[in-house]
């Protein structure tokens, strides 16, 4: 089983690249492959709390990261410095992920057998 570390970079509600990288999620953890996401920059704000994607005129995803764990992803990156400056804390996101400080971030890119950014 090789390990796929998904990284996002693009921010909420910024086009349908966010639904295709979820989809290609999916399949990977459909094949009982071991897949991760990492948030970063402004990516975190997909797991934001209370967002009104109807005034945007856009699909709402949050159900798709909701149901993350389902496909056993259960490692959800996200850069400690990105959330700090925002001033969001972790029970601000709809989903449990695991908060990394930049300088993690190398290592863990390299801790995973493919990774696949966006």
């Amino acid at each position: 089983m090789k390990s796929y570390l998904f990284v996002l970079q693009t921010a909420a509600f910024s086009g349908a690249k966010v639904q295709e990288v979820l989809d290609q999620v999916l399949i990977a953890a459909a094949f009982d492959q071991r897949v991760s996401l990492l948030l970063l920059d402004d990516a975190f704000f997909h797991l934001s709390n209370n967002q009104r994607s109807e005034q945007l005129a856009s699909k709402d995803i949050s159900a798709i990261f909701r149901s993350l764990h389902i496909y056993n992803i259960e490692h959800i990156f996200v850069e400690q410095e990105s959330l700090a400056r925002h001033g969001l804390l972790q029970d601000q996101l709809i989903v449990p992920i695991t908060i990394l400080s930049r300088q993690d971030v190398g290592a863990t890119l390299s801790a995973f057998d493919v990774v696949l950014s966006a």
